[in-house]
């Protein structure tokens, strides 16, 4: 279980230029090297709301039946809104047989052969999220899950602990956030879905448009709206951009929305406007508040499908199914004498979340009511509304659009209520504690305030802001950067900003950090060195040295191979950097002042590439003159041995400023001991120097007792949990002797009898028991 919780963590902060390396082809999907064909086998597709993930199962399901993924002779696709009502039951046959394919005959021997060959059957779970909204997954209970009727719960429940079609392939597509790994204790592969890089979005735009008389124009105006265009990266939200585009300029317009919830209310005003002939603005008006009601009815349970008969009066069905806000769909029949029951689902999330936030602003018994409950930023408590995560952002968007004609279009709202919202919402934020909010509300807090477009509540924030911006781990998309880009410009403070595991793209980074009022900046070494290497190809040297300055990489923790390399690119960086340096001043050195300034370097690869990665790193040591701390422990066993010992040892002399160098835990020998007590005395300014748990036996303990008064700067020396006996704790005492220096010597071993380091100790005090 922890393993899994690590893995899905790993997912959302990796650096952007780890996703991209690490990225796949769709045709290997379904390649899980060292695995039995027996067992079934378990694949995560993650991604936001609306980055694709149900075009990419469509798409396998397309390439399948064109011949490819021919391992399978059976795929089924299941949108897991529809299936999840909690009211409705189905056995395995019903779910494949007539939910999906409806074959006209042969049902229940095609059904056999599936059960007879699970190895050739794979069952796509779109949605996920739409199955947890109980704490624990149920166990299936049934005698016969084949056959008898149960939940889709239990059914899936079979599957997963393979109950049921134990060697099928199992797909599911989940949100980063949903809480899968609770239910799916061991995942063979996970796979994450992105979004689109800044050229991908051209390219979207440009063959949405391609046989468009705008096709030259639509591009450069979405363009020039940074805040939409930054959107676009999420495929969902980049088809709404165009067709609002498309309908602009059809009307001879020559500018987009400013905000989101612009976009979405001329999105849903342009749909409702274009269909408009026989029925009445009032009549859309009562429709469309009646939807959002149900919207939020549906949203407080985390669903976005139901049975048709919820929607109660036929123009409302009407009227959503007419416009698209909800596509309809037909549950399975237990038999042929029942008839076909019809359900209907949200056409997408984020029309869902704007018909929530609607409804909140627009409900008769919600108008006299406190709305900032429904806000995500809220200070201590659980975040309440984080299935609809968008929807706190369009209800401040809405609240600041009273005297929008669209706006008013749509709604019957009272003027002077809205006033009324407004000021309850300045309150509020104007009392708001800003610096208490852990990093992932306050950029929420940014993301609804940049909604308003409200210079006053935009520079309230600003100006309150804390020196020090931790983004930590946190998943900056680029509407986040351009928000963050827009707020910290209105600030006349000067920022300190952490990105680390952020997964900002290198356009954002280079954004954030070429602001003046950003004076330093933690982010991924490799995004870092990659944005580097841009500026330095197209000789953007200004901003090359600029940026270089700003960034801050002390204290540094090395937890993989990929960190070492990382960091010797950053070391071959500094060399093209003195040759720009050269060529543009005249100057014949330079230093990048993050390595200038290192002084704690942690080294945590474990056993497995402990030796590799010190390997690599020892050749770069020399290159951090004012390295302080290195620690050869960090909570982990490297297990370098003799041989990293002595490549360590062989780079002593240049590190003239090492203070504390943590050796333990690292399965060193009397012969690394050896050649570490060779080089030992020329670190010059050494304070520290721990050993502990380690193999050293006396012929070690000897070696460094004779060097022990040669290292004048040294204080504190651990030794203990080794194999050292009376006779190498007898050499080292001798040695404390001509020792002045030393304040104390850590010593105890399981190999000394107490009673002779107790009388040790009562030698030299210095002696710890």
């Amino acid at each position: 279980k922890n393993s899994a919780k690590a893995m899905e963590k790993e997912l959302v902060t990796c650096s952007l230029q780890e996703k991209e390396n690490t990225a796949i082809d769709r045709s290997q999907i379904f390649q899980i090297p060292q695995r039995k064909d027996l067992e079934t086998k378990v694949i995560v597709v993650l991604g936001k709301a609306g980055m694709g993930k149900s075009i990419l199962v469509q798409k396998i399901c397309q390439d399948w039946s064109n011949g490819e993924f021919s391992q399978f002779e059976f795929v089924f696709w299941f949108d897991c809104k529809q299936i999840s009502l909690p009211e409705k039951r189905y056995s395995l046959k019903e779910l494949l047989l007539e939910f999906s394919v409806k074959p006209r005959e042969g049902s229940n021997e095609i059904f056999e052969y599936i059960l007879q060959n699970p190895a050739k059957v794979l069952l796509i779970f779109d949605g996920f999220k739409g199955l947890h909204d109980h704490e624990t997954f149920p166990r299936c209970s049934a005698s016969q899950p084949e056959n008898d009727l149960c939940s889709i719960k239990e059914l899936l429940s079979g599957l997963i602990q393979k109950k049921i079609l134990n060697g099928c392939t199992l797909l599911f597509t989940a949100r980063p956030k949903d809480k899968l790994y609770q239910y799916v204790s061991k995942v063979d592969k996970t796979i994450e879905i992105v979004g689109f890089s800044p050229q991908q979005r051209e390219l979207y735009i440009t063959r949405y448009f391609e046989e468009s008389p705008y096709c030259d124009s639509a591009l450069k105006l979405i363009k020039e709206c940074e805040y939409l265009f930054s959107h676009c990266y999420s495929p969902v939200m980049c088809r709404f951009v165009c067709f609002l585009c498309e309908a602009v300029l059809e009307m001879g317009e020559k500018s987009l929305p400013s905000t989101l919830t612009e976009v979405f209310l001329k999105f849903f005003q342009q749909k409702i406007m274009l269909m408009q002939t026989d029925v009445t603005a009032t009549q859309n008006q009562e429709s469309l508040a009646a939807l959002a009601r149900i919207a939020w009815c549906l949203g407080e349970k985390h669903q976005s499908a139901m049975k048709s008969d919820l929607i109660l009066s036929k123009e409302v069905k009407e009227f959503a199914l007419k416009y698209g806000f909800v596509l309809p769909f037909a549950f399975p029949r237990h038999s042929d004498s029942e008839e076909e029951e019809f359900g209907s689902t949200f056409a997408d999330f984020v029309t869902q979340n704007f018909l929530c936030a609607l409804h909140l602003l627009l409900a008769e018994e919600r108008k006299d009511r406190n709305l900032t409950k429904y806000l995500s930023f809220l200070s201590k408590k659980k975040k309440p509304y984080n299935w609809l995560d968008l929807m706190p952002r369009f209800l401040i968007g809405l609240m600041f659009l009273q005297d929008d004609p669209y706006f008013c279009s749509l709604s019957n709202e009272d003027a002077k209520q809205s006033t009324k919202k407004q000021k309850t919402l300045l309150k509020y934020i104007r009392r708001l504690q800003i610096n208490t909010l852990c990093p992932e509300r306050l950029l929420e807090l940014l993301c609804c305030v940049y909604e308003t477009q409200n210079n006053y509540l935009l520079q309230h924030v600003a100006l309150r802001l804390e020196p020090d911006l931790s983004f930590l781990g946190v998943v900056l998309t680029p509407p986040d950067v351009h928000v963050l880009l827009s707020i910290l410009k209105r600030s006349r403070k000067e920022f300190s900003l952490d990105l680390q595991n952020s997964s900002i793209d290198m356009q954002g980074l280079q954004a954030l950090v070429s602001l003046s009022n950003v004076t330093s900046f933690r982010a991924s070494l490799s995004d870092t060195v990659r944005l580097w290497k841009s500026l330095e190809q197209r000789k953007d040297y200004e901003l090359l040295k600029a940026s270089t300055e700003k960034f801050v990489l002390d204290p540094f923790k090395a937890k993989t191979v990929k960190d070492i390399c990382d960091l010797s690119d950053l070391v071959e960086m500094q060399k093209k950097m003195m040759n720009c340096v050269q060529e543009a001043s005249g100057c014949t050195s330079y230093e990048i002042p993050a390595i200038r300034n290192l002084r704690k370097l942690e080294f945590a690869l474990g056993p497995a590439c402990g030796l590799q990665g010190l390997l690599k790193l020892v050749k770069i040591l020399a290159a951090f003159p004012s390295l302080q701390h290195l620690d050869l422990d960090a909570l982990s066993e490297n297990g370098i041995g003799d041989e990293g010992a002595k490549s360590l040892s062989e780079v002593f002399p240049t590190l003239t400023s090492l203070e504390t160098l943590n050796l333990s835990q690292n399965k060193i020998t009397d012969l690394g001991a050896e050649n570490l007590a060779t080089a030992l005395p020329s670190l010059s300014s050494l304070k520290t120097l721990s050993l502990y748990n380690n193999n050293i036996c006396d012929s070690g303990a000897e070696n460094l007792a004779k060097v022990l008064p040669a290292m004048t700067s040294l204080r504190v020396l651990d030794v203990q949990y080794n194999k050292i006996t009376g006779v190498g704790a007898q050499q080292l005492t001798d040695s404390l002797r001509k020792c002045p220096h030393i304040k104390n010597l850590v010593m105890w071993n399981p190999t000394i009898p107490y009673g002779v380091l107790e009388h040790l100790h009562q030698l030299d005090s210095r002696i710890s028991v």
